[in-house]
C-alpha cells in the first residue's frame, strides 16, 4: 500500500489542443465546429487548450466558452470575439524535444501554457485543412487527429482527389478545371472550354473553387451568360476553378471512422432537395439548418456499396482519423464519388455526429475514439 506521504503524482489527464478558425472563408464554420467539440469532450478524461487562429493568421487565445461559438440572430461567430487579447499570441513548439506552449503578448514576459499531447485541428479549407496545419505539427512532433499532410493536400484539392480516385478505380462524374493562368491570359479560351464540356454534359453545370469546403463559392451555372460571375464568386476563394457536369439523382453521405482494427463506415445519409434553395448551399447547410435524413432510404445493397466505396476512398487517399465521402446515387443506380472531406463539420447539425449516432457511436465517445487513434500514431514517416 503507498504511502500515504508518497511523493509519486497521479498520472496527468492527455492535454488536447483544440485549434480552430483560421484564414480561410469557411473560418466561422470551423468556429461552430470548436464549440460543438469543446461542449462535448470528455473533461474528466482530457484537459482541453482552446487556440483560435484569427482571418489574419494570429494564434490566440480564447475563453473555453462554447456558447459564444454559436450563430446568434444569423450573424457567425470569429475568433476575433473570442479573443483574450488583441495582440497576444500563443506559440507552438517548433522543438520535437519539447511540447510546451509558449503565449505573448508586447511588452511582457512569455507565459508557459504546459505541454500539449495532441492537437484536435477542427479547422476547415485552406491553411489548416489543406495539408499545412499538419505539416507544423509534423515538424513540432506534435500528435494530431485526422489525415496527414498528403491525404489533407489530396482531399481539399477537388482536381487531384479526383485524379487519385480515377487511379483507384473509383467511379467520379465529368468535369473539367481552369486554372489561374488559363483564366488570367486567356479568358476567352477558358470559356470556350467550359461552353464545350457544357456541349457534351449538358446545362446546367457547377462552378466551384477548387480547393473550398462548406460549399463555399458554388455556382449553378444555368447557361453561357451566368458563367462570368460564378467564375468571379469561385475566384473569391480559390484561383483555381473546377466545373462539374449536373449528376441527376440522390445525394448521398457516409461517414468513416478508424477502429482499432482499421476504419469502419457509419449508415449513409440522404440530403434530400433543399426546396428553398437551389442547391445544398452554405445557408441551407447552416443558416438555415436543412435536415438529412439518417439512415439514407436505400436497400441493404445499396448501403453496403456506399459503405464499400466510403472505406475505398478513405484508403485511396490515405487517410486516417475520419473522413466524410459525398456520392450521388444516379437514376441509373450507380453511385459516383463527390468528394471527400477530412475534416467534417461537427456542429450540432452536422451529419458526420448524426451518422456515426445513428451507427451507435455517441457525439463523446466520436471525439474520444479520434483523441485516441491520435495519440496511438507517431509523428513522421508512418
Amino acid at each position: 500500500m503507498p504511502s500515504l506521504h508518497s511523493s509519486e503524482r497521479p498520472p496527468r489527464k492527455p492535454r488536447v489542443a483544440v485549434v480552430f478558425g483560421g484564414r480561410s472563408s469557411e473560418h466561422a464554420i470551423s468556429v461552430l465546429t470548436a464549440g460543438a467539440v469543446l461542449r462535448a469532450i470528455d473533461r474528466a478524461k482530457y484537459d482541453v487548450l482552446p487556440i483560435g487562429i484569427t482571418t489574419d493568421g494570429r494564434w490566440a487565445l480564447t475563453a473555453d466558452d462554447p456558447e459564444r461559438m454559436a450563430i446568434a440572430n444569423r450573424a457567425l461567430p470569429s475568433v476575433d470575439q473570442l479573443a483574450e487579447s488583441p495582440d497576444g499570441s500563443v506559440v507552438l513548439p517548433v522543438d520535437p524535444a519539447s511540447r510546451e506552449v509558449v503565449y505573448t503578448e508586447p511588452g511582457a514576459v512569455p507565459k508557459a501554457l504546459g505541454e500539449v499531447d495532441v492537437v484536435f485541428p477542427v479547422l476547415h479549407g485552406p491553411y489548416g485543412e489543406d495539408g499545412t496545419l499538419q505539416g507544423l505539427l509534423e515538424l513540432s512532433g506534435v500528435p494530431y487527429v485526422g489525415a496527414g499532410v498528403l491525404a489533407s493536400a489530396v482531399g481539399m484539392d477537388k482536381e487531384y482527389m479526383k485524379r487519385v480516385f480515377t487511379s483507384f478505380g473509383l467511379p467520379v462524374g465529368p468535369y473539367e478545371v481552369i486554372r489561374p493562368r488559363e483564366w488570367e491570359h486567356d479568358p476567352a479560351a477558358a470559356r470556350e472550354r467550359v461552353v464545350e464540356f457544357a456541349a457534351e454534359h449538358g446545362w446546367p453545370v457547377f462552378v466551384k473553387p477548387a480547393r473550398a469546403g462548406s460549399s463555399m463559392g458554388i455556382s449553378k451555372v444555368d447557361d453561357i451568360s451566368g458563367l462570368e460571375e460564378a467564375m468571379a464568386e469561385a475566384r473569391r476563394h480559390d484561383p483555381k476553378v473546377i466545373v462539374e457536369a449536373l449528376l441527376s439523382g440522390r445525394e448521398i453521405e457516409c461517414g468513416v471512422l478508424e477502429f482499432e482494427d482499421g476504419p469502419r463506415a457509419s449508415v449513409p445519409a440522404w440530403i434530400p432537395p433543399v426546396t428553398a434553395h437551389d442547391f445544398y448551399d452554405f445557408e441551407a447547410k447552416y443558416i438555415d439548418s436543412a435536415e438529412g435524413v439518417v439512415p439514407a432510404p436505400l436497400t441493404a445493397e445499396e448501403t453496403a456499396e456506399v459503405q464499400r466505396l466510403a472505406i475505398a476512398a478513405f484508403e485511396a487517399a490515405s487517410c486516417e482519423g475520419l473522413v466524410r465521402a459525398d456520392f450521388f446515387l444516379t437514376d441509373e443506380g450507380e453511385f459516383v464519388i463527390n468528394e471527400i472531406n477530412t475534416m467534417p463539420g461537427f456542429t450540432p447539425i452536422s451529419m458526420y455526429p448524426r451518422m456515426w449516432q445513428e451507427s451507435g457511436v455517441s457525439y463523446p465517445e466520436l471525439i474520444d475514439r479520434l483523441l485516441q487513434a491520435a495519440l496511438r500514431r507517431s509523428t513522421g514517416l508512418r
